[in-house]
């Protein structure tokens, strides 16, 4: 009988569903790192939630551990890599929190707009202040939401249950999707100039971090409310702090934190602030979701092999595994650049395979193909649930096998229909390695580093050397340089691999240098 040790705090329920699976359970909490390391050998898995720290000592420790279960979203306290190295699967929990998050924020906005709060306290000491708490109605008003994925949609239901009007940003919102939540789809700064309230639900990524700046928040309208329950980062704190002083946001309420455990921020202790301690899906409803699904998941996978909500682990069979794993690579590679340089709502995807990849089983090179495609905009995606979440979004997934003649024994092409147009990537493999064949009809032979700058341009002289000038006024060493071109050479491609990061305003420079249409960091 498979043997689990619950290290966390969890719902009792959670138990149950391990006993009635026939799966053996001990509940060990509060643990020192030293006493885990003891006693990991003896189990087949652990469910734990954020206390617990499963790392590389503690996986080498567990030699008959076969699974790791989070219950919730965040993976922080797991080393995936070195379970990954053991092969041990790891699992999550994405969608257990998501109503919890959503009325969280909605309760936000409701004693932002009502300074419940600071009436709550001025009560309380005896002062009966009612002309000092002076509201605005939500009703009527619009609602802007930065993101508009699972929670940002659940968001959008409970305000317009308030009867608010809702305009969401969002780059991988399609206009079938907006239509379908009755939310309609604006640009940012056409969401900053309207919003009388907005609400961030986005992951922190290289795009999204400082999203409501200096800059922004001066495109907002004045006395706009600022709602974030996401992510720390994704508001720069010393603006906003600046905006609340000179009224250009009437107000902010924040769950999340730059720097956490936040015990000090500049925030502090401002009349318009209201903040918690990242309570986001601190529900007793929620913590018993995400109990029950981490214990039903982990007894599937330990009795039967199914696999759910893995974050490193494909759905695929041993046998295949080996075969795979260089075009599994490839796929994720293809599917990562497509997403990163995607700049509008994607209405279709089509991954086709050509030659050696197109005999082989080709639903865990898709899945990982559209995990790299979303993983820029939903941080909870991955190889078991992006085919999900796709679905949600409305993109159309098509997967096109042919067996056909080509210029490489194996290729595989990803062609994205967005609402501004097509965009092709394709990658073959040079013995094992990955390497990218083709941008948009543009070739070039390319591998792909962990970090890289894209340059669209047309192809007029003086391109190279201004680019090398500004990167070599910034110290940045280029590892890697490979260029291409159209076949009437009009256009062309700049793909680098660079040594040190290229900051936003470098590449606002290399943006504004002659014949350049888009220039961008690429991470992989």
């Amino acid at each position: 009988m498979p043997k689990v040790l619950i290290a966390d705090k969890l719902s009792p329920q959670a138990i149950d569903v391990f006993k009635q699976n026939k799966v053996d359970v001990d509940v060990k909490t509060g643990m020192t790192p030293e006493e885990l390391e003891a006693c990991i050998a003896e189990y087949d898995g652990i469910a734990i939630r954020s206390a617990t720290k499963v790392t590389a000592k503690v996986l080498e420790k567990g030699k008959k551990l076969k699974v790791v279960g989070r219950a919730g979203i965040g993976v922080d306290n797991v080393d995936v890599k070195s379970a990954t190295a053991a092969g041990v699967v790891v699992m999550n929990t994405p969608f257990g929190n998501s109503v919890t998050t959503a009325e969280h924020a909605i309760s936000l906005m409701m004693s932002m707009a009502r300074q419940i709060p600071a009436a709550n306290a001025s009560t309380h000491a005896s002062k009966w202040e009612k002309n000092k708490f002076m509201g605005v109605e939500m009703s009527g008003k619009t609602l802007g939401l930065i993101g508009c994925g699972n929670i940002g949609s659940i968001v959008a239901d409970r305000a317009q249950g308030l009867k608010m009007k809702v305009v969401a940003y969002d780059p991988f919102l399609s206009t079938e999707k907006a239509a379908s939540i009755q939310v309609e789809k604006v640009e940012l700064d056409e969401l900053l100039k309207r919003a009388d309230f907005i609400s961030l639900h986005t992951p922190l990524t290289d795009s999204t971090r400082n999203i409501l700046n200096k800059d922004s928040l001066a495109k907002t309208k004045k006395g706009v409310r600022i709602v974030n329950c996401a992510r720390g980062g994704l508001v720069n704190e010393a603006d906003l702090k600046a905006a609340l002083d000179s009224g250009q946001v009437a107000g902010a309420a924040f769950d999340v934190f730059e720097v956490e455990p936040a015990k000090d921020n500049i925030l502090f202790g401002m009349e318009q602030f209201i903040c918690t301690p990242h309570l986001g899906a601190s529900t007793s409803e929620a913590q018993e979701n995400v109990a029950v699904q981490v214990a039903e998941q982990m007894s599937e996978y330990l009795t039967v092999g199914t696999v759910t909500n893995a974050v490193n682990m494909p759905s695929v069979s041993a046998e295949d595994a080996q075969k795979l794993k260089p075009y599994i690579t490839l796929s994720g590679q293809l599917g990562s650049l497509a997403g990163q340089l995607a700049e509008a709502g994607i209405k279709s995807v089509k991954i086709e395979y050509e030659g050696a990849v197109a005999k082989m089983n080709t639903k865990p090179l898709t899945a990982v193909a559209l995990e790299g495609l979303l993983a820029p905009q939903v941080e909870t995606v991955n190889m078991i649930n992006a085919p999900v979440i796709a679905k949600e979004r409305n993109i159309d997934v098509s997967e096109v096998k042919h067996d056909r003649a080509s210029d490489y024994q194996t290729l595989v092409r990803i062609t994205l229909t967005t609402e501004k147009g097509t965009f092709e990537v394709a990658g073959t493999l040079f013995g094992s390695k990955p390497r990218l064949v083709d941008i948009n009809n543009i070739k070039l032979e390319a591998g792909l580093g962990a970090r890289m700058l894209y340059v669209s341009n047309e192809d007029k002289p003086g391109l190279i050397g201004n680019l090398g000038k500004l990167l070599g006024e910034a110290k940045i060493n280029i590892a890697n340089f490979h260029l291409g071109r159209n076949d009437s050479h009009s256009m062309a491609v700049a793909l680098l691999e660079v040594d040190q990061p290229v900051s936003a305003e470098l590449i606002a420079q290399i943006n504004k240098l002659p014949s350049v249409k888009q220039a961008k960091t690429l991470q992989f």
